[in-house]
């Protein structure tokens, strides 16, 4: 293997050599893989107009579990690719954000818990399988990175997000109304693939709980992130682990991170991607709680929560999601706003004649105005 690495240098630099004077980016092309992966050669035109923007790709192997609804509401979502340590290829990519999605427009559902199968949750990216050419989701390496990163996804809105984005870049800025002002673009809406993955969990207008086990990193660790809560085994290991991979942590983290730790220790795991335990997790507030038996804690958790008015439950996760990071004046009205949707209403007048011994069950929840 040194001996291998050592010819794969020297051919870099009579390469180098070869090129002196020229301007290009200094960079060290290590396998064929690699240089497919960015360049996108030897393929047809055929092989690069296999996926169409904005369009949403039926996973060919469905990689996630959605158990059976319990009679309170409450919805089991597996990641199932135990042999691979759950690991994100493009099915599972589809099958999250799909899962998702699903979750999001169920108002049966009260609660959301979501694991992995066999020994982790998920260890992140499956980078072979993404740089490895297929005939599934396009067949270069760079087919399935430019579907992972064109925005939107398609997952995020039962919208078309092109209807905000007049100027066709993805990005919903230079949309104007028929008033001639911009309009305002829910980035819900708006992510890439990857990004979805994580993001539309704080979407679904109820809790969703991650179980956590095993190793939880890079992706994996961002699709944890994503949830309202984390419960833990102590002995889970956990990292930002993108770094390893020359790459910054881009599945929402810039959002989920600030709301619960430091700058200072948000930037020392993502430079150094070094592993935490789930204790040390916990101490740095990256874990609700490490417990022996994560699973029956989020299940009673879970049903606490379902037992409570399914409207106060979605008011409450828009109230702190929408004004963690907002001003005075913003939370305030934020509040107001919500408290006023709670007033009079059926779910609230059975909430309240549950004190006094009368059980009327609640109702599916309702839309709220955010």
């Amino acid at each position: 293997m040194i001996r291998s690495g050592i010819a794969v240098f020297r051919r870099h630099r009579a390469s180098s050599k070869l090129t002196k004077g020229v301007k290009i980016k200094k960079s060290f092309a290590p396998s064929i893989s690699s240089i497919r992966l960015f360049s996108g050669t030897d393929s047809s035109s055929e092989d690069n107009n296999e996926t169409n923007s904005n369009t949403i790709d039926k996973p060919r192997k469905n990689r996630v579990l959605i158990h059976p609804k319990t009679k309170d509401g409450i919805r089991h979502v597996e990641l199932n690719r135990p042999e691979k340590m759950n690991s994100l290829d493009m099915d599972m990519f589809h099958s999250i954000a799909a899962a998702a999605k699903q979750m999001r427009n169920d108002k049966h559902v009260r609660v959301v818990i979501i694991s992995g199968k066999g020994r982790a949750f998920c260890t992140g990216l499956d980078v072979k399988s993404i740089i490895r050419p297929s005939t599934e989701h396009g067949r270069l390496p760079m087919t399935k990175i430019n579907r992972l990163l064109e925005r939107p996804s398609g997952y995020g809105s039962d919208a078309d997000a092109d209807d905000h984005d007049d100027d066709g870049d993805g990005d919903g800025e230079d949309a104007e109304s028929n008033s001639g002002k911009p309009v305002e673009v829910d980035p819900i809406a708006m992510g890439n693939l990857c990004q979805d993955i994580c993001y539309l969990w704080r979407d679904v207008p109820v809790p969703v709980i991650a179980v956590l086990n095993g190793m939880c990193f890079g992706g994996g660790f961002q699709l944890a992130l994503g949830a309202d809560m984390r419960y833990s085994t102590p002995d889970c290991k956990l990292s930002i682990m993108e770094s390893k991979w020359g790459m910054i942590p881009d599945m929402g983290a810039s959002v989920t991170l600030r709301e619960l730790v430091r700058i200072d220790v948000a930037k020392e795991l993502t430079y150094t991607g070094k592993i935490i335990s789930g204790s040390e997790a916990e101490e740095l507030g990256l874990v609700t709680r490490c417990c022996d038996d994560p699973m029956e804690e989020a299940w009673s958790v879970a049903r606490s929560i379902a037992s409570k008015s399914p409207d106060c439950v979605a008011a409450a996760k828009i109230m702190y999601q929408s004004t963690w990071t907002a001003s005075e004046k913003e939370c305030l009205e934020m509040e107001t706003k919500l408290q006023k949707q709670m007033l009079p209403s059926y779910n609230q007048t059975s909430a309240s004649l549950k004190n006094f011994g009368v059980d009327l069950p609640y109702m599916d929840r309702k839309d709220l105005d955010k």
